[in-house]
């Protein structure tokens, strides 16, 4: 497995990486792991935590015994005063995600922040994108307005900025079939500059809070970016249900009796 180099994280914090992700392949291979988070979104603070999200690939001995491993693994602690919040799903778990429209694992297979990666993920990348969907809508208009309900309850500049940066990627991804989860490129392409002075603010640190007569100004802007999100899913370019699925599964077959 072969590391990216992230000019986001500190040393300390990239350290801090290496280590989990040394302990955590030692327990499982593997295929991806994706610096999620703020660090993805691009508005990193100094004390962000570290969004460690994992595709691993059980062996093919172990799913078809007595004992199937569990799908999916978490840990949760603060090393070295920073947060490691590391999750990990089977390969089968996320490419079934990826068909029913799930842009968590999308973003872990096609993301750009990558800390760990291996040769088998540039094979499966462009098998993944010819099966994106309209389905995603339904994940990205979901996530937004979760993010809104909190925003409400905790009124801050990280929670306005992740509906923003949802809505945004969920629309880009309708409009051109392609990945982008970074607010700073997202922005200035759909006439929304002004959210830059929001991630100068969210860099100070991760509860800055979002003032009533900021929300108030953001308001129908907010609105705005839901309402093209939902125009995007009506003038996708994208099919209504996923294809070239039989290619996608010719891989994980593959990839199984390589592992059995």
């Amino acid at each position: 497995m072969s590391t990216t180099e992230l000019g986001c994280l500190s040393t300390h914090q990239r350290t801090i990486a290496d280590r989990v992700i040394a302990e955590e392949s030692a327990r499982r291979q593997h295929l991806v792991v994706y610096l999620s988070g703020a660090h993805a979104y691009g508005f990193p603070s100094p004390d962000s935590d570290l969004d460690l999200k994992a595709i691993h690939i059980a062996r093919t001995g172990a799913l078809v015994g007595f004992d199937p491993p569990q799908p999916t693994y978490d840990r949760a602690e603060v090393i070295d005063g920073v947060e490691i919040d590391y999750t990990s799903n089977e390969l089968a778990h996320g490419l079934g995600g990826v068909l029913e429209g799930n842009g968590n694992f999308l973003e872990r297979i096609l993301g750009a922040t990558t800390v760990a990666t291996t040769p088998e993920l540039e094979t499966l990348r462009p098998l993944v994108r010819a099966t994106i969907s309209r389905r995603f809508h339904r994940h990205y208009r979901g996530f937004a307005t979760n993010q809104l309900r909190a925003l409400e309850k905790e009124p801050t500049i990280k929670k306005l900025l992740y509906v923003v940066r949802t809505a945004l990627t969920g629309t880009h991804l309708l409009r051109t079939g392609e990945l982008e989860t970074d607010l700073g490129r997202l922005a200035p392409a759909y006439d929304l500059r002004e959210a830059s002075e929001l991630i100068e603010a969210k860099r100070a640190g991760e509860r800055v809070a979002a003032e009533p007569a900021l929300l108030e100004t953001w308001r129908p802007k907010v609105g705005l970016v839901l309402e093209r999100l939902d125009a995007a899913r009506d003038r996708s370019v994208l099919p209504e249900q996923p294809r070239h699925v039989d290619a996608l599964e010719r891989w994980l077959l593959a990839v199984r009796k390589s592992r059995f």
